[in-house]
């Protein structure tokens, strides 16, 4: 009864997926109720989820039947609900966006919710075939997300430009898979970990090759460097939902199994890696910089700046080869403020975007103070986040990723990183510039709420709210608390 109560949330998505595909072919169904509908499937697998954490007293789910494939512990517990709470507010959002867009259909919301299930599979994984299948669940769904408008040229190409490389990329996490097998005679964590805890660098070169493979099929989905080249035109290509759920819950999928793989069954051989990463790190940093300085739509803008993102993650990740007890907790502290500073912003350009259907440039928002000056602070406050200004939760969350590389050890590669966060001041506040320092061709807007604006409103209180870190009123966390979850998370890994 316990096991089913566990593996309740992940039935849930999957089963409103397939009502939601069922449902779609009925007239009685129009895109506002459907939306509802997913939300109201994910709203009450997030609420389990969250009730179920720190109630894990049971290792594997269902092992007559899976085996070892599938964990249950608070690690993959919180990973979950990131990926409910971020396809929640991708739906809640983007509703007024859907609607003015004629090419939206009903199977949207199913995709979503499959993309869904397959980051939770992935998140619970504990067998590489596994991963492999969550894997291609989610990425599946997405591909099919990206090119959602088949008749405009931009999104067909970005969707076939991810679904390519993106194959290419899922080939070497099998090929990598294969090598594995072939080492170690098995393709549970558990055995491989048992394995690599046992044997030396010299004996474990095949292995070392074939985890090496699975790490640049997770390099290519966090858009690292050199695997970044689809980053800018498919995040440019896909509608402002996708893009907004790609960039945020999707790449936190994809952390959540390098963190398990890393922490736990690689973790013998993490020093192999440790140069290697660093170098992708300085790459990632300083290419991602240079990719978002010269783009002129604000859409392009972001997906090149999150490009640096991946890289700030990838210095903690390599601090974790050199020891830091710090790094994995900020990892996850660090997920969760870019996610909410990415949701904020890319939820404010897809409100804009509702009467018009051309691409944002910072030209567009040229006096958009004085048109919307609401909206105007909110997107402030998302991009002193993203710059990692004091006082929000993206400066805390630099400051967590730094400490982690300086307790490593790696002081230059924490200045390269300050460098970047310096640099990103250029093009984070050339559009806060524009908005308050030109004048509007425009009159003001009159002030819209509704459930977008809202969220967002709370997603921008939420950001500053991060950045206080500590408890300013009783009985209420402050930020820094879920530092302390995220470290009896990594506790619960096995």
């Amino acid at each position: 009864m316990e096991q089913l109560i566990l593996a309740l949330p992940m039935a849930i998505v999957v089963i409103g997926a397939f009502v939601l595909m069922l449902l779609s072919k009925s007239t009685r169904f129009n895109l506002d109720k459907l939306n509802l509908l997913a939300v109201l499937f994910l709203a009450i697998a997030f609420i389990m989820q969250y009730f179920t954490l720190g109630n894990h007293t049971i290792a594997f789910l269902f092992p007559d039947v899976f085996g070892e494939s599938f964990i249950l512990d608070d690690f993959s517990t919180i990973f979950d609900m990131m990926f409910t709470g971020g396809a929640i507010l991708t739906l809640l959002v983007n509703n007024d966006y859907i609607k003015s867009r004629q090419y939206y259909s009903t199977e949207y919301f199913t995709l979503i919710l499959f993309s869904v299930f397959g980051m939770i599979m992935l998140s619970h994984a504990h067998e590489l075939v596994t991963a492999f299948i969550a894997l291609e669940i989610a990425s599946l769904s997405i591909y099919a997300l990206a090119g959602y408008h088949k008749n405009n040229k931009v999104s067909s190409e970005a969707m076939m430009k991810y679904m390519v490389l993106g194959s290419m990329s899922s080939a070497f996490f099998m090929l990598g898979t294969a090598l594995i097998y072939g080492v170690v005679g098995s393709t549970s964590l558990t055995e491989i970990a048992l394995y690599t805890s046992s044997h030396t660098i010299d004996e474990m070169t095949l292995l070392i090759v074939g985890a090496s493979f699975i790490m640049v099929t997770i390099m290519f989905k966090i858009g690292a460097v050199p695997f970044h080249s689809w980053v800018v035109d498919v995040y440019h290509g896909a509608p402002y939902p996708v893009t907004m759920f790609m960039a945020s819950t999707f790449k936190i999928a994809i952390f959540a199994i390098a963190l398990r793989l890393y922490l736990v069954n690689f973790a013998p051989i993490n020093s192999f890696w440790t140069e290697m990463l660093q170098v992708i790190t300085i790459l990632t940093l300083l290419g991602g910089s240079w990719l978002a300085i010269s783009q002129k739509l604000v859409k392009r803008m972001l997906a090149g700046s999150s490009i640096v993102h991946s890289g700030y993650l990838l210095i903690a990740l390599s601090s974790i080869g050199l020891g830091s007890e710090l790094a994995a907790p900020a990892i996850m502290f660090y997920l969760l403020a870019y996610f909410l500073s990415a949701v904020g912003s890319f939820g404010i350009l897809s409100f804009i975007s509702v009467h018009s259907k051309k691409q944002m440039s910072y030209e567009d928002f040229k006096g958009f103070a004085e048109r919307r000056p609401y909206m105007a602070l909110m997107m402030s406050i998302f991009m002193f986040s993203l710059a990692g200004f004091p006082s929000t939760i993206g400066f805390l969350g630099k400051f967590y990723i730094f400490s982690a590389a300086i307790e490593s050890g790696q002081i230059l590669l924490a200045g390269l990183g300050i460098m970047t966060a310096f640099i990103s001041v250029y093009y984070y506040f050339k559009l806060i510039a524009m908005m308050y320092f030109y004048p509007s061709q425009t009159p003001q807007k009159k002030l819209t709420i509704n459930v977008s604006t809202v969220l967002i409103a709370v997603m921008a209180l939420l950001v500053i709210w991060g950045g206080i870190g500590t408890s300013l009123i009783p009985f209420i966390p402050g930020a820094d608390g879920f530092i302390d979850i995220a470290k009896q998370a990594m506790s619960s890994l096995k």
